[in-house]
């Protein structure tokens, strides 16, 4: 039988529609759960031990190593966790992966679950069109672990045959019977297949299926799983190039606790493969190696019972004997999958602060200054996580009303200083820069809320969005008006007006007000992050809103009095006024973002 590039095609398209599958079935589980998830993210910090839980439940749900180590470089980007509390993450997310192998050794081999798969996809289709969202992200769920299983059908009988199609991949058959040097070389392999796919379950589905058709021996399917641990780093690593140094060191770090365990596993590789090969047969489960041998014998015996054999034929027995075989390795590898990265997370966690030391020599911070433009938190490059990229802009967000609050403290200090020193020259540019960096602040976080957003999301993730796109529009008002506050007082100087000192003490108190309105919204703003915005917060800042107007309203009427008992010139009031009336819609500007956060208060409050 030929092995034609249409058979080639048929296999990437199954194994498009497994990752596919699996993709669907991640977003769901994130959709059904985003909230509870992102609350469980942001308690993992705790300690290393509750990081190590937390990669494994997170992993576990969401089904994906990639996804799941993603979120965690996007958290240390965003510092949401140290570099040491992502590395216990990291590994968990390793333990937590080999829920997959389970899954599809449970269901895949044991169960003829492609019999179920388009029944269940009949069964949730009604689902999509309800109108309550959790209905609808469950069915997604349930839709895309039934095109899991397709794919993995599709892969099961368009795997080539390296027995029957040598033309294929004889290349390979070559490198089988030479000891240890196969091992290494198809360790190679499983790295390089993992990282053409991206996904290490993925891998361990093709690697399950060439093994439990006897196309390659147990011992190389262990091989190329630690290949395939290697390989499945190379998400992480992609996704923190777009990063700052911290995601940098948590990709390396993962990468470095895998290839650490690959270590320590090829050293040991034939006695761990025996205790692994003893605990399945202690279960009852069979010998891993008595597949091959059975084939060996059968194709050296009776070659027609051997090619009925492979192909899935043959009397009642030999289809018996057979799927008790399959199960014996499909366990085994499953059990070998699991016990090395259970073993490798034991060992590797008392050297956590070993391989952030490592990290921190290889990878050396860039300083860069304050007043230069970079988004701290968000990346371009950091997509991967659904629901959970919310937390990355919201973040983001934090940091831009913090940038804010420090450049309307420098137009209270420019409003101090002498406009014939080089100081307020310098400090009025730094404002200036500050208004730019805030205009590009606001551009790229909405562009990056806008990608977010085409993502399959939730409903009220969705609002959610919507409202932090007003928020981050908001903030940059405030920006603007800090940057003409600091022009007025420009202008003021060239016009060679000199504040009398009561209108100086107005200005300063409303300045302060001002500035207790900055810190109530920042107050709401780093609630928000934490999903726990408290009304009491909210009900602040609409009372020095209304303080602010009511002390605006009381100068504007003093002011025309001043003015009439010529306590100061005209054009002075003029310039007074513009400094005040400015405060007044800057704290609008803090009012609006408030509505906004209340409109989504219950996506947000606990």
């Amino acid at each position: 039988m030929d092995y034609s590039f249409l058979d080639f095609l048929t296999l990437i398209g199954a194994v498009g529609l497994f990752l596919y599958g699996m993709k669907v079935m991640s977003e769901g589980l994130q959709k059904v759960a985003g909230d509870r998830m992102r609350s469980i993210l942001s308690a993992m910090t705790k300690n290393r031990f509750t990081g190590l839980f937390t990669g494994i439940l997170i992993t576990a749900l969401i089904q994906s190593s990639s996804a799941s180590t993603v979120m965690v470089v996007s958290f240390v980007n965003a510092g949401l966790m140290s570099l040491a509390d992502s590395m216990a993450v990291i590994m968990g997310a390793n333990v937590g992966t080999t829920a997959t192998s389970w899954l599809i050794t449970l269901f895949g081999f044991k169960v003829d679950i492609s019999a179920f798969t388009l029944p269940l996809i009949g069964l949730s289709i009604p689902f999509l069109f309800a109108n309550k969202s959790s209905y609808k992200s469950a069915a997604e769920c349930f839709i895309g672990f039934a095109m899991l299983f397709m794919g993995l059908n599709f892969i099961n009988a368009n795997v080539p045959d390296l027995q029957s199609n040598p033309e294929v991949f004889g290349f390979l058959t070559e490198y089988t019977s030479m000891g240890f040097l196969s091992i290494l070389i198809f360790l190679v392999v499983g790295c390089v297949m993992t990282m053409i796919i991206q996904s290490s379950s993925a891998a361990f589905a093709i690697i399950l299926i060439m093994c439990s058709k006897g196309w390659i021996q147990f011992d190389i399917a262990c091989a190329m799983v630690l290949g395939s641990n290697i390989g499945t780093t190379i998400t992480p690593v992609i996704a923190s190039l777009g990063g700052n140094t911290a995601a940098k060191k948590a990709a390396l770090g993962h990468v470095m606790f895998n290839c650490f365990g690959t270590v320590w596993a090829l050293i040991l590789f034939y006695p761990f493969v025996a205790m692994n090969v003893e605990i399945t047969k202690a279960a009852g489960l069979g010998d891993p190696h008595g597949l091959m041998s059975y084939l060996n014998n059968l194709q050296a015996t009776d070659s027609t019972a051997y090619q009925l054999a492979v192909s899935g034929g043959g009397d009642a027995a030999m289809v018996a004997q057979m799927a008790h075989l399959q199960l014996a390795v499909s366990f085994g590898l499953s059990i070998f999958h699991t016990a090395f990265n259970v073993v490798n997370v034991l060992l590797m966690i008392w050297f956590t602060k070993y391989f952030v030391k490592i990290a921190d020599f290889i990878i050396k911070p860039k300083h860069k200054d304050d007043d230069e433009f970079q988004l701290k938190y968000i990346s371009s490059r950091m997509l991967n996580s659904g629901e959970l990229n919310i937390s990355q802009a919201q973040h983001e967000i934090t940091v831009y009303a913090e940038r804010v609050k420090r450049m309307f403290g420098m137009v209270k200090q420019l409003q101090r200083l002498d406009p014939d020193t080089e100081e307020f020259n310098a400090l009025y540019s730094r404002i200036g820069k500050y208004e730019e960096i805030s205009d590009r602040m606001e551009i790229e976080i909405a562009n990056y809320l806008n990608r977010v957003v085409e993502n399959r999301l939730s409903y009220e993730s969705k609002m959610r969005i919507a409202s932090m796109l007003t928020i981050v529009g908001e903030i940059e008002s405030i920006a603007d008006s800090c940057n003409r506050l600091a022009h007025t007082m420009v202008r003021q100087h060239e016009a060679k007006v000199t504040f009398h000192d009561t209108v100086e003490q107005n200005i300063d108190a409303m300045f302060r007000y001002i500035s207790e309105a900055i810190d109530n919204l920042l107050v709401v703003i780093h609630s928000m992050d934490a999903d726990n915005v408290d009304e009491k917060d909210l009900n602040n800042c609409y009372n020095k809103e209304r303080e602010i107007n009511n002390f605006r309203n009381t100068l504007r009427t003093d002011n025309i009095e001043n003015i009439n008992r010529k306590l100061y010139p005209y054009q002075e009031g003029i310039f007074y006024m513009d400094i005040i009336c400015e405060c007044e819609k800057l704290g609008d500007y803090i009012i609006n973002v408030i509505d906004s956060v209340k409109s989504q208060l219950p996506a947000v409050a606990k």
